[in-house]
């Protein structure tokens, strides 16, 4: 049998002098990797979870491995230089499509949080401080706003045009792909961008720093139900069909450890959650632009990653439009609960 990269990913060949696992005499790590980008506290469920050594406690040694847009997950996953990808779940769906099967295996987040619009500071300053405003707005030469996504068909593009589009405003903006927080800052603060799509973190930067104010905060009651109905699943983790057909027990053991850093955020006060990851991967980042991220499912959350056929297809609304390239697609053909069944059943 020829053995492609993803075969030999699944295999992970096991470093030795892990420590042994309980009721074990020997163990063997196998290694995995979460693609995800960028690094942001939208992504922090698999960083904990590795703080946490739950990973390494499921015989696991993980790596993440991140870019400057959440599309950089589907595309490491499809690749095969990931096994699991975490980000928006247009883009297992979208994998599906391309002839990638793949499965969510849970939701981190059922009300959008990266879906909030800033404006540039002098466009708010001049009145335009609603969607509906920004959609009238003209440039100097008479062009349409500039909105920028962190790239055309992530999670922010896919959100944010559906905003536009349910208010009947989709043909009003002209959408950009703009990466990550080192180019989107500063666009936004020469006026290159009229508004950009921005997670907690980024508000709270954004805010600070003068370049822009929010417009559409999902984190406000009824705003995000009121444009999509209802909550649906918004950032999950997922997995190729290949990966869970050759080691359902290493797939189980993944989202076991996922299951175990949910259940640690819900039970943990928001600041030692933050103690936790902030020192290795938000350093240089504003505490309080970590905090409003981190805080954002705490507060429009249950935690428990569970993805009901109701919720599923709730989503149709913002997956199954012109431009997204996402066939409709059956909630049994693409979601697998049961994982984080066997997971859940384990920590209680």
């Amino acid at each position: 049998m020829a053995i492609t990269r993803r075969t030999a990913l699944i295999a992970g060949s096991a470093w030795a002098g892990t420590s042994l696992l309980p009721g074990r005499s020997r163990a063997e790590a196998k290694q995995v990797s979460l693609a995800f980008g960028p690094v942001s506290p939208v992504y922090a469920i698999g960083m904990i979870a590795e703080l946490k050594g739950y990973f390494r406690d499921e015989g696991l040694d993980s790596k993440l491995i991140t870019g400057n847009a959440g599309t950089f997950g589907r595309q490491t996953l499809a690749a095969g230089q990931a096994l699991f990808a975490h980000g928006d779940a247009s883009h297992p769906l979208q994998l599906n499509a391309r002839g990638k099967p793949c499965k969510i295996l849970l939701a981190t987040e059922m009300v959008c949080s990266y879906a909030n619009i800033v404006v540039r500071q002098d466009l708010y300053e001049s009145g335009i401080n609603s969607v509906e405003k920004l959609a009238s707005y003209k440039r100097a030469d008479g062009a349409k706003p500039v909105v920028a996504a962190t790239a055309i068909g992530s999670g922010t593009w896919v959100f944010g045009t559906y905003v536009f589009e349910a208010r009947r405003l989709g043909d009003k903006v002209n959408w950009v792909a703009g990466g990550g927080p080192n180019t989107m800052f500063p666009s936004l603060q020469t006026r290159q961008f009229d508004a950009i799509m921005a997670p907690p973190s980024w508000i709270v930067e954004v805010e600070k720093k003068g370049f822009g104010k929010t417009i559409y905060d999902t984190s406000k009651p009824g705003v995000f139900e009121k444009d999509f109905g209802g909550t649906l699943p918004v950032l999950v983790i997922y997995t190729l069909q290949d990966t869970i057909d050759q080691d359902k027990a290493m797939v189980q053991a993944y989202v076991n450890a996922i299951n175990r850093a949910m259940v640690y955020v819900k039970a943990t006060p928001l600041a030692e959650v933050q103690a936790l990851v902030a020192p290795k991967y938000f350093s240089g980042v504003d505490p309080d632009a970590v905090s409003a991220e981190l805080g954002f499912d705490k507060s429009t959350w249950a935690y428990d990653g569970h993805i009901d056929k109701a919720s599923f297809e709730r989503g149709e609304k913002p997956w199954y439009r012109k431009g997204t390239d996402i066939p409709e697609t059956r909630y049994d053909d693409v979601v697998d609960m049961s994982f984080l069944m066997a997971a859940r059943a384990k920590t209680k």
